[in-house]
This record gives C-alpha cells, structure tokens and sequence, in this order.
C-alpha cells in the first residue's frame, strides 16, 4: 500500500517526494520522520509521514545539536569575539591543568584535544548541565596528547565550546543562539525546549533491528574502559541510554549543547539556509570567508573514538567524507545518533534536514538519507 505522505515540494523536485515515498513505503508502519530542504534560501522540500506526526513535531536529535553550537561559535570567530588560534586558556584560564595550556581553540572544535570524557565519568544529572561537563573537564588529562590525533568528542564538545562563548561573552551559548540565530528565524530547533512547547515533543523510540541487524550489534562489544566507552559515558556503573537522555524533560529543559536539542526537519535545514543564504529578506549569518573556514577540513583520517574514517571541519561533519560524496567540497553539518542529519552544501546552495522518531539502525545518520540527500542534490544542480 501506498504509504500518506504529506506536504509539497517545489517544481523539480519530485523526484525527492518519489524516493521519500519508496523509503517510507518499505519502513514499518509506526514510521514518523520529516524531511525539509532550502536551495539559496528557498523552501524547495517540506514533507512528513506518520500517525501522529505533524510538520511542527519535535524530535530529539542528539548530535545534530551540535550544529547549531558551532554556528554561534562561527559567529563570534566572525566578528572577532573568538580567535581560532588563540589559546583556549586565553579564555578559560582553568583549562591549562593536566597539560592542556597549550590547546588551541581551532584544536578544540576539530576534536583534538583529547578531552573525550572523565576517568570515572559523568553522573546522569552532569550530563544535562553543560557548565558541569566544563567544570568537571578542566581538571581532567586528556585521553591522547592534544594535536597529534582526533576522536569524536560526543557528550563534551558542546559544553567546552560553550565555556569558551560564555567566558567570552559572558553569556551561556544557549542564550546566544537563541537571540541570534533561533528566535530571528523563528526556528524549530531548540536549544532549551519551553515547557510551553512540550506538547509538540515526540518521544524517541528504542532501536527495532531484525535478527540479522541485531547480530551485528551484538558482535562490535566494546570494552567498559575503551575510548568509545569513555566518549559515550557507557563506563559508569549505570549508564545513562541515549535514547533515555534525549527523553529526559530535564534534558530537554537545559538543552546541553552536545546532544540535547530537539527540532522538526524545518528547523535543521531552516538553520543552514540561514547561515549560507539570504532567508526571507535577511542576508546570510555567515560571510564567504566564513563558511569556507568552517567546512575546510581540519581533522580527517581514523577518528579513534568512532574507530572508523571520519573527516571534521570546525566542530562540524565534512558531510562530504565519507558520507556523501557527491556534496560540494566544504559542505558542512551534523548528524545525530537516533538518525537525524542536517548540512550546508555552499556549492549548490542547498540546505537539508531530517528527523526521524524511531531511533535507526545501525545509529548515527539513518542510512535512508543517502538516498534522500542524492535526490535532493541532484534537484538542486538541476535547478
């Protein structure tokens, strides 16, 4: 049967409706998930599907949240506010024990400085509070010596990004982005949801694999003590699931800058529209320089935490290694665990973002976006 799917999409583009359709049609039947896409500030795609989901529906997003704590930090590099060169201690005087004085906070965002997570860990009500994560950092020894490798920094990236813009400023990286970039824009991507806005918030729902994914899973066992353990805080004696952290209220409430956020699809790409486009009359928020600096490939090669190939800009995804490759060089974004993915592609203009309720297998960007992002981009060229 022909699955519902609702919404519209521009001339052009049908054939992103085609393929998001063909995707859903072979999903289970409780499938919710939105799909939005912006070329040169746009709308071109706004599509959703599922009982119960509707275009402004929350989900959480985990790491695509990451995104928007990179682009208030592109802002402040912007105008002169941060320097990418200038030691973090510059800012953050505490952050020099335990041999970090000399990490620069270009390091820091490309996810070099080897501060992955604690020795003992983080407690459940720590992982809500970023200015707890950066407290409790600043005296930990980084897990390599800072600059000679890299390695996904998952629950501590955004809260050391945010000691930074709030020794800086004076103010948290929350309430940046919400001035600056969420409330003008009026997006649907939140960094500390209003209790007002809970209603619209649908919770995320466990993993459903097959017995032939399962068995996958189940043969990739990572040690208690490993730099994977320690990075998703799976080393504490009752660790906190991931998809237990993006349901917590009190998660929601705080919105720690790593992977609490929650945002329909029209959110995520609405944002990169905003940072490479001219978006209902306002000029981008980011300048050509900017966005060249912030998609220029800083860290690329075996990320030792994912223990896979994996290429970083400034804090953001290379979306273009190795995920997509066709993407234009510089393409930047990020993607969450549950399978959300969200980027800037400067060179064809073409902002994308994608939610998802049910969390994906194998984590990470839902595979079907592979599929959804070629037929967008292709549009976009077309165009």
């Amino acid at each position: 049967m022909t699955p519902v799917i609702h919404g519209t999409v521009a001339d052009g583009f049908e054939t992103v409706r085609e393929e998001f359709t063909a995707f859903v049609a072979g999903e289970r039947p409780d499938y919710e998930g939105q799909l939005c896409a912006y070329v040169h500030g746009r709308k071109v795609v706004d599509l959703w599907a599922g009982e119960g989901c509707e275009p402004d529906s929350l989900y959480g997003v985990f790491s695509s949240t990451k995104g928007a704590a990179f682009l208030v930090v592109a802002l402040l590099v912007q105008e002169g506010t941060l320097e990418l060169d200038r030691k973090v201690t510059y800012y953050w005087p505490e952050f020099a024990a335990e041999g970090k004085g000399a990490v620069t906070l270009r390091e820091l965002l490309s996810h070099r400085a080897g501060l992955i997570g604690l020795d003992a860990g983080f407690t459940e009500a720590e992982l809500a509070d970023d200015r707890a994560i950066a407290e409790r950092l600043a005296d930990q020894r980084p897990f390599w010596r800072p600059g000679t490798a890299f390695g996904y920094h998952a629950f501590t990236i955004g809260a050391l990004a945010g000691e930074v813009v709030r020794r800086a400023t004076g103010r948290t990286l929350q309430e940046v982005y919400e001035d600056r970039i969420r409330a003008p824009y009026g997006l649907d991507l939140h960094l500390g949801l209003p209790e007002a806005l809970e209603p619209r918030y649908r919770s995320v729902r466990p993993m459903a694999p097959t017995p032939e994914q399962q068995a996958v899973l189940d043969s990739e066992p990572t040690g208690p003590h490993s730099l994977a353990s320690i990075a998703f805080n799976m080393q504490v004696p009752d660790p906190v699931e991931l998809l237990d952290h993006a349901n917590s209220r009190t998660v929601r409430a705080k919105g720690p800058a790593s992977a609490g956020g929650v945002a329909a699809a029209r959110g995520l790409a609405g944002m990169y529209a905003a940072a490479i486009s001219e978006v209902a009359g306002q000029p981008p928020l980011l300048k050509p320089d900017t966005i060249a600096e912030v998609g220029q490939i800083h860290s690329s090669g075996y990320d030792l935490v994912a223990r896979t190939h994996k290429s970083f800009g400034l804090g953001f995804h290379a979306v273009n290694d190795p995920w997509y490759p066709f993407l234009g060089a510089g393409a930047f974004g990020h993607s969450g665990a549950g399978g959300s993915q969200a980027f800037a592609d400067p060179r064809s203009g073409l902002a994308y973002g994608y939610t998802r309720r049910r969390y994906a297998f194998p984590g990470g960007a839902a595979p079907e976006n592979d599929r959804l992002v070629r037929a967008a981009h292709a549009a976009a060229l077309a165009g």
